[in-house]
């Protein structure tokens, strides 16, 4: 999350939406935006339902991996990804700028 708000403005050229998704409860990650201060929202998904969807899930830890999705505006995923890659903004940033 850090990465991305510190490289938040390479976003906002590229009609782009940057929000993140944890399954942590909403009050733990109000506090963590608070902390971040954070200028994009981060969501909650508390049952895994979204992580789920994008099978990014770990069952057993009810927990997500980490992962980055870029999604084009007619709905279809044009970027993936995970890992430690998934931190740095800079394949996001890049996938978005080809979207236009």
């Amino acid at each position: 999350m850090k990465g991305y708000q510190a490289d938040i403005s390479s976003f906002t050229g590229s009609d782009s939406v940057v929000f993140g998704i944890s399954t942590d409860p909403l009050d733990t990650n109000i506090k963590f935006a608070e902390s971040l201060n954070l200028e994009f929202a981060l969501l909650s998904d508390e049952d895994g339902a979204v992580a789920e969807m994008y099978d990014v899930l770990n069952l057993e830890r009810m927990m997500a991996g980490r992962a980055t999705f870029v999604v084009s505006k007619d709905g279809k995923i044009a970027h993936v990804e995970t890992g430690g890659a998934a931190v740095d903004p800079a394949g996001a940033a890049g996938a978005c700028s080809k979207l236009q």
